[in-house]
């Protein structure tokens, strides 16, 4: 009888794993040098812009779930641009941008507002949440001459936050600073 069960048990757990992914999708950097989750289907597009120090133009990952967004990009800077200056300042400016114009401090909380380390390269967290408890939460990490940023919007609820999280949590880099 316990045989049974184990092997329906394993029967049953590749379907699991397969309803999973049909909600979340793993996305690789074509160079290889990062992996992420975002729910799915996550569109890629390349941002024509190109600003100062940039080398290439921006690449960015977008979708939505339940109408909150999930916005991933990165865009390579020239050599040594982040290497001659203080990357723990820059993700700062680069991570909170113009936020307190965009979010005034009188009318949002700011939940999070910290530097933050991801596999030993410098990064910077920025969490505001409006009075409902819907928040916006960013990050920003700069690797080498290349800037990471990842922006989501939640709502109030533990669901929606929770699938923020996964997503703010799920991005990994191929390189450790060491």
């Amino acid at each position: 009888m316990k045989r049974r069960l184990i092997v329906l048990a394993l029967l049953f757990a590749p379907g699991a794993a397969f309803a999973q992914s049909e909600e979340w999708q793993t996305v690789i950097g074509p160079d290889l040098r990062f992996r992420l989750e975002m729910p799915a289907p996550a569109a890629k597009n390349i941002a024509g812009e190109m600003e100062k120090g940039h080398s290439a133009e921006r690449v960015v990952w977008e979708s939505k779930r339940d109408d909150e967004m999930f916005d991933f990009d990165y865009v390579d800077y020239d050599p040594a641009w982040f290497s001659s200056r203080d990357t723990k300042q820059m993700a700062r400016d680069l991570g909170r941008g113009e936020a307190e114009k965009a979010f005034p401090r009188a009318k949002y909380k700011y939940v999070r507002d910290e530097p933050v380390i991801l596999q030993g390269w410098d990064g910077y967290a920025l969490d505001i949440e409006d009075a409902g408890g819907a928040r916006v939460m960013m990050r920003t990490y700069i690797v080498k001459d290349r800037l990471y940023r990842m922006l989501v919007t939640a709502k109030g609820d533990m669901k929606s936050k929770s699938a923020a999280l996964r997503f703010l949590d799920s991005l990994r880099l191929a390189e450790t600073k060491q």
